[in-house]
C-alpha cells in the first residue's frame, strides 16, 4: 500500500487520511522527511549565490514539508491515542529528532548565510524572519567550538531519550493509579453521570461489576468534592499524589534527577547562569529576576487567603481538617455561604450545548466565524469531530478537531496542537485540536461537565481561535508559535465569555428540560466567584516555584532527595501549605519534564494574566461581545502569530 504520508493529503485543508496511515507509515516517512530535509538543507548552505531572504530564509520555509507533515500527525497520536507500536516509535524516533534540530541549528555555513542577509528594506516580518533564524541559531550552540557543539549534541539527545521516558511512565502511573473499587455504596455524593461513567471505565479495564474512578493530572481530582466517604477521599487523594515517587518501575525520580543535571550543564554550555536564565531569555518577560520578584511577591498572599479559607473549612467540618477533605468542605461551604451547588449546576453544563450554544455562539458573536460539521471528513479516533471554520462571507478558514473524552491511550491534562499551520508563503491553512479529558459517559446519556471543564473547554479554544486566525506569510510564525508566556494570554481572555449573559444564556440550559440556569443561580455563581482563589492561587504559584526551583541549581547542586528537595523548594518560596500540594508535584509534572515545553515556563499563566486583566476589562468597558471588538482583537493580536513582538500586538489594542 502506498504510504499515504509521502505526499500531501488531498483531503480539504490537508487534514491527513488517518484511517488510511499505519504505523509503519509514520516511520517511513519521518525517515524520509528526516533525510529529504537534511538535503534541502544542504542545498541552501551551499549555494553559492549570495544570501538574500529568497535563496535563504525563504527557503528554509519551505523546507522540510514532509517531515512536518509526517511529524505532526505522528505526534498528535503519540499525545492523543498512543498504541503500544506508537509509545515504541516515540522511544526510537525522539533522539533523531534532536539529533536533526542539532544539525540543522549547528550548522555554522547555514548561519553564515543567514548572518549575510541584508535586511536593509525588508518589510517587518521579513525582517524579524531572519533575526528569529539568527537568535536561534545563537541559542542552540551554532558560536561554540567543535567540542562544545559534540558535547551539547549528546546532552539534547539524552534530554529528549529523558522526556519521551518520563512522559510514558507519567501515563501510565495516572493508569495505574486509579482507584478500583467493589461497592456502589463507596461512591456516596458523587453525580449518577460519573458513578455511571467509573462502572464503565472498569468494564473496560477488565472488572465488569466494580468501579474505577480514574485520575487526571493534577494533584486534586474532582471527584474529592463529592465523595462522602472519607477513607475513599483518602485514598484517592494518597494514589494521586504518590504517582511517580512510590517506588515502583514507574518511579521518575531518576529522570528527574538526569534531566535537571543536564538542563544545568546545557545553560552553562551556553553560557548562562542555569537553565531558567536560559530559558527565559526566549521570552517575552524582560529577564529572570523580574519572574522571580512577581513570583515572590503573590506567594504570602496566596498562602493568607488559602489560611483563611483553611480556617473557614476547619469550622465547617468540625474536625481537624486533612488535604483529602479541603474540596469535599470547599464545595459545603460554597452551597451554604453562597447558596451554590456544584452537583447541581452539571445537567445545566452539557458537553454539546457549552461547545455548539456556547464556545461556538461566542466566537460567530465576536468575530462573525461559523462553524459546520463535515461528517464525510474523519479524525484520528471515532470520538473526534471534524469541524470546517468558516468567515463570515462563507469563506474557508480552517478546520477544527474537538477530542473531549479520557481514554487509555491518551495522556492526561488539556492542550491544543495543530496539524497544519497556517502560512500565505506555503497556500496553506490552519488545522488544529482541542484535547480534554473529560469521562465519557455510558451509551445513549449526555456528558455533563463541572464548571472547572466548562472553563477548560473555553480555555483551550482560545488557543483554536489564536491557530485559526493567523495570518501571516511564514510558517516559523503561524498562530500559537508565540513566547511560552505570552501563548496563554489569548486562552485565557477567551474564559471571559463564560459567564458573559449573552453567552451564557444561551448555553446554560437543563440537558432534559429546556430550562435556562435560573438566574438567582447567576447570580450566586458569580458572587462566589472568589471563593477558592486562596486555594488555587497557593496551588498553581507551588507549582510555578517548584518549577523554578529545579531549573536554577547547577548540575552540583541537584539532590540525592528528589522528595526532600520539594519539601524545602515549596518552603523557602514561602509557598509551602500542609493542606495545599501544588498542583503538580515532581513525579507527574508533565508540564516541565516531559519535555521542555514549560521548563523553568510554567510560570507563564500568571505572567499572562498581567495581560488579559487588562484586554478583559477593556472588552467590558467597550461593549464586550461585538463584532468591531471581535475584529480589533483577531486583527491586531490573535492574527499575528509570532510575526511582530507580541508585546506590540498587544500594545496595539485599545487600553482600558
Amino acid at each position: 500500500m502506498t504510504n499515504p504520508l509521502l505526499s500531501p493529503s488531498t483531503l480539504p485543508y490537508g487534514l491527513p487520511p488517518f484511517s488510511g496511515i499505519s504505523p509503519e507509515h509514520y516511520a517511513e516517512a519521518i525517515e524520509a522527511g528526516l533525510s529529504a530535509h537534511l538535503s534541502e538543507i544542504a542545498r541552501i548552505a551551499d549555494n553559492p549565490e549570495t544570501a538574500t531572504l529568497e535563496n535563504t530564509a525563504m527557503a528554509m520555509e519551505r523546507s522540510g514539508l514532509l517531515l512536518n507533515r509526517a511529524a505532526a500527525a505522528f505526534f498528535t497520536m503519540v499525545s492523543a491515542d498512543a498504541s503500544d507500536t506508537i509509545k515504541s516509535l516515540e522511544t526510537e524516533l525522539s533522539p533523531k529528532f534532536s539529533a536533526h534540530q542539532d544539525a540543522l541549528y549547528m550548522n555554522r555555513e547555514l548561519y553564515e548565510r543567514f548572518a549575510a542577509i541584508n535586511t536593509t528594506g525588508l518589510d517587518q516580518e521579513s525582517a524579524r524572519l531572519v533575526e528569529e533564524y539568527l537568535k536561534e541559531f545563537r541559542q542552540s550552540g551554532v558560536q561554540l567550538d567543535d567540542a562544545g557543539q559534540q558535547r551539547l549534541r549528546e546532552v539534547n539527545a539524552e534530554l529528549s531519550r529523558l522526556g519521551t521516558e518520563f512522559g510514558q511512565r507519567v501515563k501510565e502511573a495516572m493508569k495505574s493509579a486509579a482507584l478500583l473499587l467493589d461497592d456502589a455504596g463507596e461512591l456516596a455524593g458523587l453525580p449518577t453521570e460519573v458513578i455511571t461513567g467509573a462502572a464503565e471505565a472498569a468494564k473496560s479495564a477488565g472488572h465488569d461489576g466494580k468501579f474505577l474512578l480514574t485520575l487526571i493530572q493534577p494533584s486534586n481530582q474532582p471527584a474529592l468534592a463529592f465523595l462522602e466517604n472519607r477513607s475513599i477521599r483518602r485514598r484517592l487523594y494518597e494514589a494521586s499524589l504518590a504517582r511517580g515517587t512510590d517506588g515502583g518501575p514507574l518511579d521518575v525520580r531518576d529522570l528527574v534527577k538526569a534531566t535537571v543535571r543536564l538542563r544545568a550543564e546545557k545553560a552553562a554550555l551556553l553560557g548562562f547562569a542555569n537553565f531558567a536564565e536560559l530559558v527565559v531569555d526566549q521570552q517575552t518577560a524582560p529577564g529572570f529576576s523580574e519572574v522571580q520578584a512577581m513570583l515572590g511577591r503573590l506567594a504570602p498572599a496566596a498562602v493568607r487567603n488559602a489560611q483563611s479559607e483553611a480556617d473557614a473549612l476547619a469550622e465547617a467540618a468540625g474536625h481537624e481538617l486533612q488535604p483529602w477533605d479541603w474540596a469535599y468542605y470547599s464545595a459545603r461551604v460554597r452551597k451554604e455561604k453562597f447558596q451554590v451547588d456544584e452537583q447541581a449546576l452539571r445537567p445545566y453544563f452539557s458537553l454539546e450545548t457549552v461547545l455548539n450554544d456556547g464556545v461556538f455562539h461566542a466566537a460567530t458573536q465576536l468575530f462573525g466565524v461559523t462553524f459546520h460539521e463535515r461528517d464525510d471528513l474523519e479524525g484520528y479516533h471515532p470520538d473526534v469531530p471534524v469541524w470546517e471554520v468558516r468567515n463570515e462571507d462563507g469563506s474557508g478558514l480552517g478546520l477544527f478537531l474537538g477530542d473531549y473524552y479520557t481514554r487509555e491511550s491518551k495522556r492526561g491534562g488539556a492542550w491544543m496542537n495543530s496539524l497544519m499551520d497556517q502560512s500565505h508563503l506555503l497556500g496553506t491553512r490552519s488545522v488544529v485540536i482541542n484535547n480534554l479529558n473529560i469521562t465519557k459517559p455510558a451509551p445513549g446519556e449526555p456528558t455533563l461537565l463541572s464548571l472547572d471543564e466548562v472553563r477548560t473547554v473555553f480555555h483551550e479554544f482560545g488557543h483554536a481561535l489564536h491557530g485559526l486566525f493567523s495570518d501571516v506569510t511564514y510558517p516559523r510564525f503561524s498562530g500559537t508559535s508565540v513566547p511560552r508566556d505570552f501563548v496563554e494570554y489569548p486562552s485565557q481572555v477567551n474564559e471571559m465569555w463564560i459567564m458573559w449573559p449573552q453567552v451564557l444564556g444561551n448555553y446554560a440550559r437543563h440537558h432534559s428540560t429546556g430550562e435556562p440556569l435560573p438566574q438567582d443561580t447567576v447570580d450566586k455563581l458569580n458572587a462566589s466567584m472568589l471563593w477558592g482563589e486562596g486555594f488555587a492561587t497557593t496551588e498553581y504559584l507551588g507549582a510555578a516555584l517548584l518549577d523554578l526551583a529545579w531549573h536554577v541549581i547547577s548540575e552540583a547542586e541537584v539532590p540525592d532527595d528528589v522528595l526532600a528537595f520539594e519539601a524545602k523548594a515549596l518552603a523557602d518560596a514561602a509557598i509551602a501549605h500542609p493542606l495545599i500540594p501544588p498542583r503538580y508535584r515532581t513525579g507527574y509534572f508533565q508540564h516541565i519534564f516531559a519535555g521542555a515545553g514549560y521548563a523553568a515556563g510554567y510560570y507563564s499563566y500568571i505572567w499572562s494574566e498581567v495581560l488579559d486583566a487588562d484586554t478583559v476589562e477593556w472588552f467590558r468597558e467597550n461593549g464586550g461581545l461585538t463584532r468591531s471588538n471581535g475584529e480589533r482583537f483577531r486583527s491586531e493580536l490573535l492574527s499575528r502569530g509570532n510575526s511582530r513582538d507580541p508585546l506590540e500586538s498587544f500594545r496595539r489594542l485599545p487600553r482600558s
